[in-house]
């Protein structure tokens, strides 16, 4: 395998399947069992999974913009819990962090914790984003993959990569197969937020953003295999 250690961001909207809200069962079953054969080949596994199936709390109208960030913040542990209990009967061992704790529901977010746990094999959902509101799911991945130092990001999304602009509204809009991390900063293509990508350029922290529902994407994508947009650390 390319990577020992990756941080896999998951997209709320991408778990919910067609139905774009909720979960989709046929879809997290299809996940969990790829990632198992990721981590069956010796590839440590993080998970940080947006809240976007259920919450988005940037279009919540005149909600106050902090409660509206912390139902999205619980709307990633809903997710969160959710997955890991269907990575369970995957067959993978997990354990569900949040940066406070939540009961038996999750543990606080301790680094070296985390870092045991990868390390003897067992997949981690960091649920709850930073902790904070005005910061997005896109900040927690950048952050954690920094603190557990990851070798890369891991974005599966509903779309298969980066592009110079909306492929949905632009019929021609032109696919990156590589970008730098300054690029995507400067021409801020929106594909993660400003704030975050400047995080991971500082870090040096790499990004692969790929079509979940591309067949084997994850296992590919861990292969080192040519898919998505690779955006470099640079």
């Amino acid at each position: 395998m390319k990577y020992k250690r990756i941080l896999l961001k998951l997209s709320g909207e991408a778990l919910a399947g067609e139905k774009k809200t909720g979960f989709s069962e046929e879809e997290i079953r299809r996940v969990a069992a790829e990632v198992k054969k990721v981590t069956d080949l010796g590839t440590e596994v993080a998970v940080v999974i947006g809240g976007g199936n259920f919450w988005r709390g940037r279009t919540s109208g005149d909600m106050d913009r902090v409660k509206a960030d912390q139902i999205g913040m619980l709307a990633t542990v809903m997710n969160c819990v959710y997955a890991a209990d269907f990575f369970r009967i995957a067959g993978i061992s997990c354990r569900v962090m949040a940066p406070y704790e939540i009961g038996d529901i999750a543990e606080k977010f301790v680094r070296d914790k985390a870092d045991r746990y990868l390390k003897k094999g067992r997949v981690v959902f960091f649920a709850g984003g930073t902790g904070h509101p005005y910061f997005s799911t896109d900040m927690a991945t950048v952050l954690r993959a920094v603190e557990i130092k990851a070798d890369i990001i891991l974005s599966a999304k509903a779309i298969d990569g980066v592009y110079d602009k909306d492929p949905k509204v632009y019929p021609d809009a032109v696919k990156y197969d590589e970008l730098k991390m300054s690029e995507l900063v400067d021409q801020k293509l929106g594909v993660i937020d400003l704030a975050s990508a400047v995080l991971a350029l500082e870090n040096k922290m790499p990004m692969l953003l790929f079509g979940l529902n591309e067949e084997n994407s994850i296992l590919r994508a861990i292969s080192g295999e040519k898919i998505g947009t690779v955006v470099t650390a640079d």
